[in-house]
């Protein structure tokens, strides 16, 4: 059974990423983005606990991708919206771009996008992020 918590934090996590899309599509608004990035930060708290979150958050692996996700939360943050989501972006790939083939593999298995995803060129790009050539990191 899945937690109050749980539930709450996925709500908001699909909120937040709605308003980073809106504000993306209404050409970088610096209040909406705002909105996104602290929804979306709410709802993984919330989704994975605090405790699990502050453990991703603070890996010495990965700092490299939070100083630069939680950089481009700062720009957004003060209204310098397009280089605060250029840092996000790079820092949400750092951070998750060993989950990409994993997502992609579960995608490869839907009727609509499977074929897409069944591609030669597409599965070569998502093999790229995958830790099965060796101890690599994403490529960014």
């Amino acid at each position: 059974m899945v937690s109050d918590n749980t539930k709450i934090g996925t709500g908001l996590l699909a909120l937040g990423f709605s308003l980073l899309v809106l504000g993306v599509i209404f050409l970088f608004d610096s209040t909406l983005l705002a909105m996104g990035d602290i929804f979306f930060l709410v709802g993984l708290t919330l989704t994975i606990g605090p405790s699990r979150t502050m453990r991703f958050f603070t890996r010495k692996d990965r700092v490299r991708g939070i100083v630069s996700f939680f950089g481009g939360v700062m720009l957004v943050l003060v209204r310098w919206p397009i280089i605060g989501m250029i840092c996000q972006m790079y820092g949400l790939v750092y951070l998750f771009g060993q989950f990409f083939p994993i997502a992609a593999a579960s995608l490869r298995e839907t009727p609509v996008i499977g074929s897409i995803f069944k591609m030669s060129v597409v599965e070569n790009f998502i093999e790229s992020y995958s830790g099965s050539r060796g101890a690599r990191r994403a490529a960014v």
